[in-house]
């Protein structure tokens, strides 16, 4: 959270105390930046869509293109931004009654990320002259030249950064670009995608008949992949998650709804946290363990058939997709078991999934606070792999510091990466790995936990969290308040949940109400102290608002433990 100094006007001192720490926390010392923040306005709030350099010209393009009847392809990643995104553009074309279009996404392992000739080579068989991009093409340099060929426009929208050699691509749309003044720089690719349809609505709404504000129909999918996708829910991007979980609750799309409903997830109370862990994962098990244009489907789909058969097939990946992940980080610490800690952690299995090892590298990193590369192949023409980093250094840094040759190709950002590699050359990674993390800077990873301010059990209450629900949407940019409650006593402890992983512990205010903090695939053996009733402890914890059976149940969320 950053903190700056500012004068607190007259008007600001007015927010109840608690409300004037959580805005400053967050740097928000004014009344001006605390009303918008606390209520956030479409018509204020959301920019003009030709701020955004080459708007004009891609809206430009694609009126021709709609005017001449061309073949569209909308090309998307296979995650839960590309997605969603490409579901944007789907709408868009389905509501203007444009037929001349289609959908593709890549599939992960066989296409691999952004743009491939492969599938080049098939557009321009079938007469396409127009490609658009959603959530990736802003390096593939090669990709579109080939496009470019054989007479394909092609349209990037991308929220990736751009590199020193940019595609030669009729648009980009790209805020991240040198020249480019939009006011907010850090949306995601669906966040682009519904800039795109806004600015094309604001050309011809009328002429194709569409109602003024229908686009924000679509923000159900903007909002999704804006909270999905951890980029800041600051600025517009705070605006497209608030009015996103707005429309997400009314949301119609069969598919949506039949998956929520069998995940007992009550629409109409649907948070961001549902959709981080219960929309998000599913609709990315989909490229991970499968097709991902089952996700695609599962979105746009206006059949209840067919949204009936996808929501069950999706929730089935993600099931599996735990099961493997699961299996490959017992695997992954019985071979570091075997062998000395070291500064970095590489392992991996020619079996081992490529879909899944980002989700391995991520758990080992937070349990072993280092490093770690992940690799697998799985039936690939080459070797695949993860790393993410615990904040001591940057992975992308390290990677490109390695001796030339030994990665085909790596990418990513400071904390999360991927590469490829030859069979060759696994057997020197690990070793080329450390050589180069010894050279290069590393900074101590700090694990210090922000809280928020200090409440006592006697205010865990329904105006308190009325008060930290007005900071919502959570996420990165605006983390949900921490609070540490000093020195309370266990009044009961209770491990639930078929594999028993769930923890439950009772507490007790001053006038007798029980108040209950739960953590989830956490037990015991997190904690540094022992947690049994009687015992006085420091909690770390966020407030909550279940509504588990539709009863509303006030509750802490538990992040730590100390000891007293």
């Amino acid at each position: 959270m950053t903190k700056k100094t500012a004068v607190i006007d007259d008007k600001f001192s007015t927010y109840h105390p608690l409300t004037q720490t959580l805005l400053k926390n967050r740097g928000i010392t004014t009344s001006g930046e605390a009303e918008k923040f606390l209520h956030p306005d479409y018509e204020h709030d959301i920019h003009d869509p030709f701020l955004i350099l080459n708007m004009e010209k891609a809206v430009e393009r694609i009126l021709r293109a709609i005017d001449a009847k061309e073949k569209i392809v909308v090309y998307g990643d296979y995650d839960c931004d590309g997605i969603p995104g490409s579901v944007i553009l789907h709408d868009f074309f389905k509501k203007i009654g444009y037929k001349h279009f289609e959908n593709y996404i890549p599939h992960r392992h066989d296409e691999g990320y952004g743009l491939n000739t492969d599938a080049v080579d098939e557009f321009a068989k079938n007469g396409t002259g127009l490609l658009i991009t959603v959530d990736c093409g802003i390096t593939d340099v090669k990709e579109v030249a080939h496009a470019n060929s054989f007479g394909i426009d092609v349209i990037i929208t991308d929220h990736h950064l751009p590199q020193e050699i940019i595609p030669s691509a009729y648009a980009i749309l790209n805020s991240k670009q040198k020249g480019d003044t939009y006011p907010d720089n850090m949306l995601c690719g669906a966040g682009l995608a519904w800039k795109l349809v806004q600015a094309l609505l604001k050309k011809r709404a009328k002429e194709w008949n569409v109602g003024e504000g229908w686009e924000k129909w679509l923000l159900d999918m903007a909002g999704l992949s804006t909270i999905a996708d951890m980029v800041p829910l600051r600025n517009e991007n705070r605006v497209l998650a608030h009015y996103g979980l707005k429309v997400l609750r009314k949301s119609p799309r069969p598919g949506l709804m039949k998956l929520l409903r069998k995940l007992r997830v009550d629409q109409r109370y649907l948070t961001e946290e549902d959709v981080g862990f219960t929309i998000a994962p599913r609709i990315n098990a989909a490229s991970r363990m499968g097709i991902p244009l089952d996700a695609f489907r599962l979105l746009s789909t206006t059949d209840e058939t067919e949204a009936d058969l996808l929501s069950d097939h999706l929730n089935e990946m993600n099931e599996t997709r735990k099961g493997v992940v699961a299996v490959m980080i017992k695997e992954a610490k019985k071979k570091i078991a075997l062998r000395e800690m070291r500064e970095v952690i590489v392992v991996g299995n020619p079996a081992w999934k490529p879909g899944v090892l980002g989700l391995a590298a991520n758990r080992l990193m937070e349990d072993y606070e280092r490093p770690v590369f992940v690799w697998g192949r799985e039936g690939g023409t080459h070797i695949k792999g993860s790393c993410r980093s615990d904040g001591s250094i940057n992975v992308v840094e390290l990677m490109v510091s390695v001796r030339q040759g030994i990665f085909l190709d790596v990418g990513g950002h400071e904390l999360a990466g991927g590469f490829s590699i030859s069979h060759e050359q696994i057997h020197f990674l690990e070793e080329e790995i450390l050589l180069a993390h010894g050279k290069i800077e590393k900074k101590e990873a700090k694990k210090l936990m922000a809280i928020d301010s200090t409440l006592s059990l006697d205010q865990v209450t329904w105006e308190t969290q009325r008060l930290v629900e007005q900071l919502a949407p959570f996420g990165i940019g605006n983390p949900k308040p921490l609070f540490l409650f000093e020195n309370i006593e266990i009044g009961g402890v209770k491990i639930f949940g078929k594999e028993k992983n769930h923890l439950e512990l009772q507490f007790e205010n001053n006038v007798g109400k029980k108040i209950p903090a739960i953590g989830f695939f956490i037990s015991q053996e997190n904690f540094k102290t022992a947690v049994e009733e009687g015992k006085f402890i420091n909690l770390f914890a966020t407030l909550e608002k279940s509504m588990f059976r539709g009863r509303p149940e006030l509750r802490l969320r538990i992040v730590d433990i100390q000891k007293v």
